[in-house]
């Protein structure tokens, strides 16, 4: 790996850089977060265009080991952290219009939901304690704890199936697909852990749940925080929880619209009755822009992930033979916004992908029943 692409995934950090210029410039400019994430990183996704580098099998044992990379995504849980504290201090001691209220709770969400989850995710997946205790730090301030459970568990066994809550189907409007997959998950998650404690003999309302974890802690925080910055002022502000809630709201829902995005209708073929193929790099819907992918620690690369669900960031490869989305993340997250403008950009080439693996002939399954 170069330097320069070694070096580039510490543009995620001009995300909060910009939040917190936003908020001191005020007004109109609360949004400028939202201005260069879903203005200007498209347009310089064009034109440094796509990322030609693959590591070497030889590559990987360092990339994987390397303490630099695993560094960076342990910054940014702090980095988060404190974003997340000051945000609420400047809602409880600050006078900001609805506007500009509208435009820094959106910002906010941007880091904690559009990069914070990533990162979650990218840890969540180690085996290292404290990089897992790191994505469940992270996830507490989007108040979706459970994701770690459910991602890792549930959604990397039963991808590309019915069976699996994140996946979309086709013909599926994100509208359709968010309340399915918000609820479906945390149904998953609580099944998961039930059978988990059930089999060592313990109670599924016992503290080991990490379910219930997942509620309490992020309840916990918030209401330390609150208590602290009342007893600070002087006085209760009931817009720091809600604001709490809505960024979390808003993080979590950026998440989902980002697992809609990478698996839509896309379909492993059922061997026997509840038995799958094997997840192949076909199954995730890739894109391999340079600028978007080191924003988002590659998980545009989204294939090599579920193939190799191990792998570190640094070391995912890109696959031709993935399908490929025509653009980055972020402009197919506000395509996903537009049912009609969604359907008629990817149903197309969702067919196209079904004749290229599968044949002419309807796969059997239950996805357009």
């Amino acid at each position: 790996m170069t330097n320069l692409k070694r070096f580039s995934f510490i543009v995620c950090f001009s995300v909060p850089a910009f939040t917190v210029l936003g908020y001191c410039l005020g007004g109109i400019y609360n949004f400028l977060t939202f201005a260069v994430v879903f203005g200007l990183l498209p347009i310089l996704d064009v034109a440094v265009g796509s990322d030609p580098s693959n590591p070497s099998e030889e590559e990987v044992p360092a990339l994987q080991n390397e303490f630099y990379f695993r560094f960076l995504t342990y910054v940014w849980a702090w980095v988060q952290f404190f974003l997340v504290l000051w945000a609420l201090y400047e809602i409880q001691t600050g006078t900001l219009s609805v506007l500009e209220r509208f435009g820094f709770v959106l910002a906010v969400a941007i880091n904690t939901g559009g990069i914070g989850i990533t990162v979650a995710h990218e840890l969540g997946h180690k085996n290292k304690k404290i990089e897992q205790w790191y994505s469940k730090f992270i996830l507490m301030t989007v108040c979706y704890m459970h994701f770690f459970i459910e991602h890792n568990r549930g959604h990397h066994v039963n991808v590309s199936t019915y069976e699996d809550p994140a996946t979309s189907r086709k013909g599926e409007s994100f509208y359709g697909f968010y309340p399915r997959t918000v609820w479906g998950s945390l149904v998953s998650a609580w099944k998961l852990e039930e059978k988990r404690l059930v089999k060592s003999g313990k109670s599924v309302w016992s503290w080991e749940n990490e379910t219930i974890q997942a509620v309490v802690y992020p309840s916990i925080f918030i209401s330390t925080v609150t208590f602290c910055l009342s007893v600070y002022t002087g006085r209760f502000s009931w817009e720091t929880p809600v604001f709490f809630f809505v960024q979390s709201w808003i993080a979590f829902s950026l998440l989902e619209l980002v697992n809609y995005i990478e698996h839509y209708g896309l379909k492993r073929k059922e061997t026997a009755p509840g038995k799958f193929e094997k997840v192949l790099p076909i199954h995730s819907w890739n894109q391999n822009f340079a600028v978007s992918n080191s924003f988002l620690f590659h998980l545009q690369r989204h294939s090599d992930h579920h193939a190799n669900a191990g792998r570190r960031y640094s070391a995912l490869r890109h696959f031709e033979e993935s399908p490929q989305l025509p653009y980055g993340y972020e402009v197919m997250i506000l395509i996903a916004l537009v049912p009609p403008l969604w359907f008629r950009i990817m149903d197309g080439r969702l067919e196209d992908w079904r004749r290229k693996h599968y044949g002419v002939s309807p796969m059997e399954t239950a996805f357009e029943k």
